[in-house]
């Protein structure tokens, strides 16, 4: 099952069904229709649309990615990352427990998923750089940004 949501980055199409979200990503399109929601999507589409909105940090779905076990482990590693916290390649790697590995780590990485749930966004390079994104670095430097705003200066 599928549906679609509009965000502020774009259309995102969610897919899974009752073994949990399998599948979010983001579609480069403007258009679509809008349609009924499948109650087996009903929890991603609300929990992303809390996430948009501000209100939500942290989510809880049911999650059944595909992939190999050094890709679940990888995003397993990406879901402890906090809210608005970013980490480096090579922070996750050694947190992975093999600091040799960062490009198999990027490349899991790269391979996530579900797009924001599993938040690839907050891995930056070592210099603080934001590295390759699926998404576009764009949405990434946005997403960043909407999690962690900078602080308003006073003026006088």
């Amino acid at each position: 099952m599928t549906t679609l949501l509009k965000t502020p980055l774009g259309i995102a199409e969610v897919s899974g069904d009752e073994l949990g979200i399998s599948k979010i990503e983001i579609l480069d399109q403007e258009e679509f229709q809008q349609e009924e929601v499948p109650k087996e999507l009903e929890t991603a589409v609300d929990q992303l649309k809390g996430y948009f909105s501000g209100e939500l940090k942290n989510f809880t779905l049911k999650m059944n990615p595909a992939g190999t076990n050094f890709q679940k482990q990888v995003w397993q590693a990406l879901n402890k990352i906090p809210y608005g916290e970013t980490r480096s390649y090579l922070e996750l790697s050694k947190e992975l427990g093999n600091v040799k590995a960062i490009r198999a780590v990027a490349a899991a990485n790269g391979k996530n998923p579900l797009w924001i749930v599993i938040p690839c966004h907050r891995v930056i390079g070592s210099d603080g750089s934001l590295t390759g994104y699926a998404g576009g670095l764009w949405r990434k430097k946005w997403l960043l940004d909407f999690e962690n705003p900078p602080l308003q200066q006073e003026l006088f």
